[in-house]
């Protein structure tokens, strides 16, 4: 037989809030069904998904005291509250920790769950002026450890980091093949020059070269004003018919307002160095030779000047100014020292003993020095003027008629020769500042030296491209005699 469930006994008829008699299934008042009452539902508490419950506390572990919170000051600011980590608390055994021992077990096991350590090790917000500790948070998405998010009471990520799995990425699949970025070291740059990971743009190739020989170094650099380098150099060295060595050093600057500079500069540069490369071992003078390589210069820089059919059509604006630059350069062989030149480039003579007299061994293609050539103005006022360094001479299609100037020397002492464009000597234009400017051991150490001239300009201010290259000129004890005694 199955026994019916009980009522609850009501202390008041939900119709007209009359005391109902004990054991009446109706109100005697309004004759309310009282058997109508629903029963009451059995007793289910909320548990919360997020709080873990706390740990029993150690057998014999005293229960913690709470100091008393004190009262609000006159701005009624409330005091604040402690924590549980304000206290000493005790490990397992009982025992007190010190704050020390309290922050180490809380970030022992970074996968334990919170409340689940001794009395007093539950992290919590620091307050204000408490030192952090040195330790790096406990983190619930710590992915060495899968289930703690389980154990935590926090939801598991649907996803994983992105920022732990970005660089994990890419520091597992370097640059196969290709060049790592400068920046992040771990990206691979992509054709057009930016790291495909940070997006860093990498320096380019000619922003700074250097190249050494065994009688010759050459350094360019793109200085601290220009956002490309439109200089270019050429060192090499071959053998006379004899079979005695020639050493050669072009330098070639491109000029800024006419287009593609940097690659004016560069056709250059290429096209004189195999151009004496060729003439020098058949037995050409070297003068006659440098002659021959600058107007293969400037057969090259005329070259760019030629558009493709129909180019035109396309970009009515298209600025049409052709290609320019201008050259200089320097060829050691046998005791001769052979210069050439178009434009404002620049060649220098320091001998090693530096108590004997310095030289320029060119003379400007430019407007001021025009103006001290034709009496009409002294050296200093010349380059004072805002229209100095407005050059008279270069190489290109819309060039004057082609005059490349050469001349040969034949030093009777050791020294060095400088090779040069105006980024280095617009900071040391006279013979003298330039040969302060070289260091002692340059001749011993050419490359060094021209580091170091680099380096002079930039300090300076960088304003132009810079490039220099050293030849150290030896002389043999049986080639006294100079034809050229201001060399």
């Amino acid at each position: 037989m199955s026994q019916s469930q009980q009522q609850p006994a009501l202390s008041k008829c939900p119709g007209c809030e009359e005391p109902p008699v004990a054991g009446d299934l109706f109100c005697g008042a309004c004759g309310y069904d009282l058997s109508a009452v629903p029963a009451r539902p059995g007793d289910r508490p909320t548990m919360a998904i997020t709080v873990p419950p706390a740990a029993p506390e150690a057998a014999g572990a005293e229960a913690v005291r709470w100091p008393a919170a004190a009262e609000t000051d006159s701005s009624d600011v409330p005091a604040p509250v402690h924590r549980p980590s304000d206290l000493p608390g005790t490990d397992s055994g009982g025992r007190p920790l010190s704050e020390q021992e309290q922050v180490q077990e809380q970030v022992q096991e970074p996968g334990t769950p919170v409340g689940s350590g001794p009395v007093g090790s539950a992290p919590g917000p620091e307050p204000l002026g408490r030192p952090e500790p040195s330790a790096a948070a406990v983190r619930h998405d710590d992915r060495a450890d899968p289930d703690a998010a389980e154990h935590s009471g926090d939801f598991a990520l649907a996803a994983p980091d992105p920022r732990t799995a970005e660089h994990a990425a890419a520091a597992a699949a370097p640059a196969a093949g290709g060049k790592v970025c400068v920046a992040c070291r771990s990206g691979r740059v992509d054709p057009d020059g930016y790291c495909e990971n940070c997006g860093h743009a990498q320096p380019r190739e000619r922003d700074h070269m250097e190249q050494e020989l065994d009688a010759v170094a050459a350094v360019s650099d793109r200085g601290l004003r220009h956002h490309r380098n439109e200089d270019s150099f050429a060192v090499s060295s071959t053998a006379l018919p004899d079979g005695s060595p020639a050493v050669v050093a072009i330098v070639c600057d491109g000029v800024s307002s006419a287009s593609r500079p940097d690659e004016a500069s560069a056709a250059a540069a290429n096209a004189a160095n195999e151009s004496l490369l060729e003439s020098l071992p058949r037995g050409t003078h070297p003068q006659q030779a440098m002659h021959e390589a600058i107007v293969a210069a400037s057969e090259a820089v005329n070259a760019l000047a030629q558009e493709p059919a129909g180019a035109m059509e396309h970009d009515a604006h298209r600025h049409q100014n052709a290609p320019a630059c201008t050259l200089v350069g320097a060829v050691m062989a046998g005791e001769l020292l052979i210069v050439g030149w178009v434009g404002d480039s620049r060649v220098y003579w320091v001998p090693q003993d530096r108590s004997r007299p310095t030289a320029r061994l060119t003379e400007d293609d430019s407007w001021a020095a025009q103006m001290v050539a034709a009496g009409l103005m002294n050296e200093a006022e010349a380059y004072a003027d805002e229209r100095a360094h407005a050059i008279t001479g270069w190489l290109g299609a819309d060039a004057y008629e082609l005059e490349p100037h050469t001349a040969a020397f034949k030093p009777d002492r050791p020294g060095l020769v400088v090779v040069c464009t105006d980024g280095l000597w617009n900071y040391a234009e006279s013979a003298e500042e330039m040969a302060a400017a070289v260091p002692a051991d340059a001749q011993e150490h050419p490359l060094r030296g021209a580091q170091v001239l680099v380096g002079h300009a930039l300090d300076g201010g960088g304003h132009d491209n810079v490039t220099v290259a050293l030849l150290p000129f030896a002389v043999r004890p049986q080639g006294a005699g100079s034809a050229c005694e201001t060399v």
